[in-house]
């Protein structure tokens, strides 16, 4: 897959993996040809919209989201101009890919799937206490998403059970998703990203893994075996949401 083809891939991925938080909260979306969008406010911290193709039309794009105060979108590929239309840069970021089945260091966690609500509980409740977490993941996370065919809530244990580490993976065609890594107090993402990649490579050994990550995540991304390959950018609309 080159690298254009699989920008495209992780791009509608993560559309993906939107779509199913928003569809746990009660919020449909609807995936057009250049765009994801959802014409209702979608979760805390979840875009309204995800570009899927480059050059995509701003004004078609925004015409499909409640582009109010606080509203969001992700620019799959950093080429939209959305300041006329009130929205600000949040942050920029980088898509990032693993090949299939790659090696990685032993984590002696054990990782599992999540499968019943009081285990997405726990989930949540160590993701709030974890380095990633501290932003309302308990009631984020509902279990309607144990539900969804394509989403699959990540768990690492320590010997007697707990979670200290997790996050969750998104399979769509031809790629897997991994986003919201998180590991528990004074174990910070890299303890996360060896059980993370043991798990998905015993359940998905076939699948190249992609996300995005920035700042400090992005270098521990690339130190576990990633490598960047194109921009992305998230816009929020000015003012008070």
């Amino acid at each position: 897959m080159s690298k254009q083809s699989l920008i495209r891939a992780a791009a509608r991925n993560n559309a993906a993996w939107c779509a199913a938080m928003s569809r746990s909260h009660g919020v449909s979306g609807a995936f057009g040809e250049q765009a994801w969008a959802a014409p209702a406010r979608t979760p805390p911290y979840y875009p309204d919209a995800v570009t899927l193709v480059p050059d995509a039309d701003p004004a078609a794009l925004t015409a499909r989201i409640d582009a109010a105060p606080g509203a969001s979108v992700k620019d799959s590929f950093a080429d939209l101009d959305l300041a006329e239309a009130g929205f600000r840069v949040l942050f920029d970021a980088q898509w990032i890919h693993r090949p299939p089945a790659a090696a990685t260091a032993a984590s002696g966690l054990a990782g599992d799937v999540v499968v019943c609500p009081e285990a997405l509980s726990a989930w949540a409740l160590a993701r709030e206490g974890g380095d990633g977490g501290g932003d309302g993941g308990v009631d984020l996370f509902r279990p309607e998403l144990l539900d969804d065919p394509g989403t699959f809530v990540l768990a690492g244990r320590s010997a007697d059970g707990r979670v200290v580490a997790g996050a969750v993976a998104s399979r769509s065609d031809g790629v897997l998703g991994v986003s919201n890594v998180f590991a528990a107090p004074h174990g910070g993402p890299g303890t996360a990203w060896p059980v993370v990649l043991e798990t998905v490579n015993r359940l998905f050994p076939a699948l190249p893994v992609v996300g995005y990550e920035h700042g400090d995540a992005l270098v521990d991304a690339v130190r576990h075996g990633f490598a960047p390959i194109g921009p992305l950018r998230v816009w929020i609309r000015a003012g008070q949401g």
